[in-house]
């Protein structure tokens, strides 16, 4: 069945992400095939969400994959929080996949500053591939915004995002990209182009309250379901992404 089409119901096919309150604000998850911006400053959880994403999806059978451009796979899953849930048989199995994606542009010899529209091209077929050969159904890309900055041209980025976009919703994977924001910009990058594209988009920040830095999240736009779209303050935990809502005022829902 074609990922974006509807069930009998009339509903969207949901990917339950696994994360209780994420799954909440979506009604049930995120509608299958679709592709998620993930956008937000250093340090706000957009990494932990992204993995126990993945994680979740293995443990229920489904093949996930994580190209990281930012930091080496070993480094990375040393500084996320090591979930309780999380187990070292999923990539022994195969069912959860970590690829460098700086090896990947070595490999395909355009380990460069700059591409151009071929080698643009060739990337996302070369993703593809790796999407159908191990027969993936969640994917996360940290970060587009590493991959953006070698294509110089905003058609170029927006023929990169269409063609990912495409290819993987053809194939009835469900994708989070992961875009970084600066430290205190609310504004999403590159003019609009990301979000525009996207099916859906998370934004996380930061906010202070009483002298403490609390991480937020916010679902502001979602392709294929209705949801909530206030404000909710995330705690990363062993036992995975606690979310809590933020009531007006800057308070926190059971909390002081």
């Amino acid at each position: 069945m074609p990922s974006k089409d509807r069930d009998a119901g009339g509903e969207r096919e949901r990917c339950i992400t696994g994360i209780e309150g994420i799954d909440h604000i979506l009604n049930g998850g995120i509608p299958r095939g679709n592709t998620v911006l993930v956008a937000g400053s250093v340090g706000t959880g957009k990494t932990s969400i992204c993995i126990e994403f993945l994680v979740h999806g293995a443990l229920e059978g489904e093949n996930s994959l994580y190209l990281s451009v930012t930091e080496p796979t070993a480094k990375l899953l040393k500084n996320v929080i090591p979930f309780d849930f999380f187990d070292d048989r999923l990539t022994k199995q195969g069912r959860l996949r970590f690829v460098d994606l700086p090896h990947l542009y070595e490999k395909l010899g355009i380990d460069k500053a700059e591409f151009t529209f071929d080698e643009v091209k060739l990337l996302v077929d070369t993703i593809a591939g790796l999407v159908d050969e191990h027969e993936v159904r969640r994917f996360v890309l940290d970060s587009i915004t590493s991959v953006n900055y070698r294509l110089k041209d905003p058609e170029l980025i927006r023929d990169f995002l269409l063609r990912l976009e495409t290819i993987l919703s053809s194939k009835g994977c469900t994708s989070l990209l992961v875009s970084e924001m600066g430290s205190m910009g609310e504004a999403l990058p590159r003019g609009g182009v990301e979000e525009a594209i996207a099916d859906g988009v998370i934004v996380t920040g930061n906010l202070e309250r009483r002298g403490d830095l609390l991480r937020t999240l916010q679902v502001v736009k979602m392709r294929g379901t209705s949801h909530s779209r206030a404000k909710y303050v995330l705690d990363l935990t062993t036992g995975g992404v606690l979310l809590v809502p933020l009531l007006k005022g800057g308070s926190v829902a059971g909390g002081a």
